[in-house]
């Protein structure tokens, strides 16, 4: 029986269903090669030369994939249809020739299918091909720039900047994205502007809303009412004067669906709608395509197979009606830079199921199926028609003039099934539908009213508006996307809060740093120009050595140059660059540059493991230190006041904030300090707060026992503990309200401590919460993906199976679970301990 590989079991499993038993379908779980991460992986005195070696968890994939063809020395490679599929089924090809299992003769084919589904598959299989020698060429030379980056760059952050993790060919382009939005936003200068509104009613008591558009017989531009003042006169202006109308235009409109998705434009959707980052968007569309729901999840490309258009046009007249049909299918252009990244649009494989129909029990993949399959079937109906309305109203004199907009939907057409969502949504006035209303109807005012607006700085990015920046600016691929955003998010340069990206300062100081001295290699057409190249030696245009020599000739130059440059001399370029957002002026005026607590020293960028920071140059008679945000900012810190001849401090470290008495000096290195409780606003603290943390721990009183009950709060949160005279440790019994470390009495601790020793593994004892629920295994019992304390792993029964290293635990799907713990069970079996339990087999099997 011919073997046939593919990347996953999940979509082996699929794919056999349709071939048969008269082949042989393995998994070879992802890549089965790597660079090696050590110095000479890539060798450029040596024409760029590769050293790959098969990864530990890859050995025995690869050894069933060779065991399988001793039997029938056919190999078909059906891995993805795209530069990385193409890539593994290269390295798998290399690494089963070095085995010495393929043969010169040996028939070795590749298929490629767009879905996996039964006719997809068949012709896919009749038309097979050789490897495509360009696309896999255009991945060794990306994989060689990413390697020849990183392993040179990082390793001059790491000398020059402690506490910088990695630098990237795209990852830091990425970054240098959200640190310069965030110098954007603290150097916006918000401006006032004043808006006037009327409600105004028809001469049938109907009421609407009109706003002041015509002031003193000009037309009002955005800042022309720049204050509270010049708003009154407007509102003084509307209200001395008699309006009517004096014209109401109605416009007939359409408005057209959006095109499918490809890969970007479902990541952003994605995020908008469910608030999924683009990791999370990539492994749902994953396990739908392994299960032939939907296409291949990893495109430029919008257009739509023709069969594909008339399946979705019979869906359409199904569900909603010949009218919903419109008279010639929608044809959408690809915009892809690269032909080889343009396979066909995400779509459905089966467009009359929808999400119900499919009966999918995973929460996100039922969401993304719907997403899909409604934006799949919008693009293909019939537009929505739409009369817009708008109504003039003036004074008599012309000074003053009013406008009122509203809309009414005619027909929704595809907004029947799908509208697109926005980025940063606001209110449309012309979505509200006006009230019957004539030219030359007086109108009567009911309220005016003034409004104060303040210009807004540009918003940070999301998953989803970073993703559509670097595609406008042609960073990154389809492919590269989701990992490049999880990267940054990984080495803590860039923190999620509440969907928005923001820099750390470790983010920052990187950012600047290569801006000053690798300027070039982070700049967006620089990126952008490279990336063509690569596409360009994909489609066959270009040679691949050729673009890593030029590129490696000046960067290794780069490199070179910035060796010999001592720490000092770059803080002092990073100060420099830094300055106007390190030391804002003050507002009495002062020099920003001197120490706010000692007023001596001046005040100087530092770097330590954890990441940048302002401190004093008087250092160490001057302890004082704040975060590059500023003064004032989250980890500044500041005297709450006096007590006993001591400061008392609010400060913040690298686990938050904390309250400290004193400084350190070289009699008391480590003064007492108290950490904030979960729920304690830090702006919020004073001198009594601070006193009473730093006075713990409480002594409540006495045991009846014998012993002093104590309250604190510690790593796992508040709690009481005491310990018997007979006993060798502690006892200890959590709180679950902080206030209760100060609130606490006897009665209420006694009982706790008695609960707490009558029951002593029940907190430990309590079922874990499963990181994911994974179904049942097919002999029966259910299979979930635990935390462990050596990582995460897959629980079944009696039967633990550790992930492998590359798999994180969202990415497990119920087939991997069931061959991991199969294959441990069988383990245990071999061993001489009881395997995991099998179900008997029914009568009749």
């Amino acid at each position: 029986m011919p073997v046939v590989v593919v990347e996953s079991p999940a979509k082996a499993k699929t794919i056999n269903k349709y071939l048969g038993s008269d082949y042989t379908v393995l998994a070879s779980y992802g890549h089965v090669r790597d660079l090696p991460p050590k110095d000479g992986s890539v060798d450029p005195e040596h024409d760029f030369d590769m050293k790959w070696e098969v990864g530990t968890d890859s050995r025995k994939h690869v050894k069933a994939i060779a065991d399988a063809l001793k039997d029938d020395p056919a190999l078909i490679l059906a891995t993805d249809p795209d530069r990385e599929g193409e890539a593994i089924s290269w390295h798998l090809e290399e690494a089963l020739r070095k085995r010495k299992v393929l043969k010169k003769d040996t028939p070795v084919s590749r298929v490629v299918f767009n879905a996996i589904t039964e006719s997809a598959v068949t012709e896919a299989m009749q038309n097979p091909r050789e490897i495509d020698a360009p696309l896999v060429e255009a991945y060794l030379a990306r994989r060689a720039l990413d390697y020849l980056v990183g392993f040179n760059l990082s390793p001059v952050l790491w000398r020059k900047l402690p506490g910088a993790k990695s630098a990237g060919r795209v990852q830091s382009v990425c970054l240098r994205l959200i640190v310069e939005r965030e110098m954007e936003i603290e150097a916006f200068n918000p401006r006032e502007y004043w808006t006037v509104k009327a409600q105004l009613t028809t001469p049938r008591g109907k009421s609407f809303e009109a706003r002041l558009t015509t002031l003193a017989g000009k037309k009002l531009e955005k800042f022309d009412i720049a204050n509270e003042t010049q708003a009154e006169m407007a509102v003084q202006a509307i209200e001395s004067r008699d309006l009517s109308v004096t014209s109401v235009e109605a416009k007939p409109g359409t408005r057209n669906p959006s095109p499918p998705f490809m890969t970007s434009t479902l990541q952003q959707e994605a995020s908008r709608k469910f608030g999924m980052g683009a990791r999370q968007a990539m492994s749902t569309a994953q396990r739908l395509y392994e299960a032939g729901h939907i296409t291949y999840m990893r495109t430029d490309g919008i257009d739509m197979a023709p069969e594909a258009v008339s399946a979705a046009r019979d869906a359409i007249k199904d569900r909603f009606g010949e009218s919903y049909v419109p008279g010639k299918p929608r044809i959408y252009k690809n915009k892809a830079k690269n032909a080889q990244e343009a396979h066909e649009c995400i779509r459905p494989t089966d467009m009359a199921a929808d999400a119900e129909a499919l009966k999918l029990r995973d929460a996100d993949q039922r969401k993304l199926y719907d997403l899909i399959w409604k934006r799949t079937l919008a693009c293909q109906m019939e537009s929505a028609r739409l009369e817009r309305t708008t109504v003039e109203i003036a004074s008599a004199d012309g000074q003053v003039g009013l406008r009122a907009s509203g809309q009414v939907v005619l027909f929704d057409g595809f907004m029947a099934v799908y509208e697109e969502g926005r980025d940063d949504a606001a209110a449309d006035e012309d979505d509200k539908r006006l009230p019957a209303i004539s030219e030359g109807d007086a109108t009567a005012k009911e309220k005016i009213a003034p409004e104060q607006h303040f210009t807004q700085p540009p918003p940070r990015y999301t998953e989803a508006t970073l993703v559509k920046r670097m595609e406008e600016l042609g960073i990154g691929r389809p492919s590269t996307y989701a990992s490049v955003i999880t990267t940054i998010q990984d080495r803590e340069y860039v923190r999620k809060d509440k969907g928005r990206l923001y820099p750390e300062d470790k983010g920052r100081i990187v950012t600047i740093f290569l801006l000053n001295f690798f300027r070039k290699y982070v700049g967006y057409e620089f990126t952008a120009n490279l990336e063509e190249e690569l596409d360009d030696v994909s489609a066959g245009k270009r040679d691949y050595k050729t673009v890593l020599d030029r590129f490696w000739r000046d960067f290794s130059a780069a490199i070179a140059d910035t060796s010999e440059l001592r720490i000092t001399e770059v803080l002092d370029v990073l100060d420099d660059a830094l300055a106007p957002q390190l030391y804002p002026p003050r507002e009495d005026g002062s020099d920003p540059r001197i120490c706010p607590k000692c007023g001596q020293g001046r005040l100087h960028l530092k770097t330590s493991r954890t990441g940048g920071f302002v401190g004093c140059g008087n250092y160490p008679e001057c302890t004082y230190t704040r975060p590059i945000a500023g003064e004032g900012a989250d980890g500044d810190e500041r005297v709450l006041g006096e007590d006993q001849g001591d400061e008392i401090w609010l400060k913040s470290g690298r686990f938050g904030p904390y309250v400290q008495r004193g400084e350190p000096t070289p009699e008391n290195k480590k003064p007492p300090r108290a950490s904030l409780p979960k729920g304690w606003d830090k702006d919020a603290m004073d001198l009594d707060k601070a006193l009473t943390l730093l006075s713990l721990p409480r002594e409540i009183g006495e045991h009846p026992e014998g012993g002093m009950i104590k309250s604190n709060f510690g790593r796992y949160g508040p709690y009481v503990m005491h310990q018997l005279p007979d006993d060798a440790k502690p006892t200890y019994a959590n709180l679950k309200d902080p206030d209760d470390v100060f609130e606490i009495g006897m009665n209420r601790a006694v009982e706790l401590l008695a609960e707490k020793r009558a029951n002593p593994g029940r907190g430990r004892s309590a079922a874990a919460k499963p990181l994911k629920e994974l179904g049942e295994h097919p002999d029966g019992g259910a299979m979930n993906v635990m935390d462990g304390r050596y990582g995460p792993y897959v629980k079944w029964e009696k039967v633990n199976a550790t992930l492998p290293k590359d798999v994180k635990p969202e990415d497990v799907t119920a087939e991997m679970a069931t061959e991991l713990v199969n294959e441990k069970a069988a383990k245990k079996g071999k061993g001489g301990r009881k395997a995991a339990p099998k179900k008997k087999a029914s009568a009749g099997k």
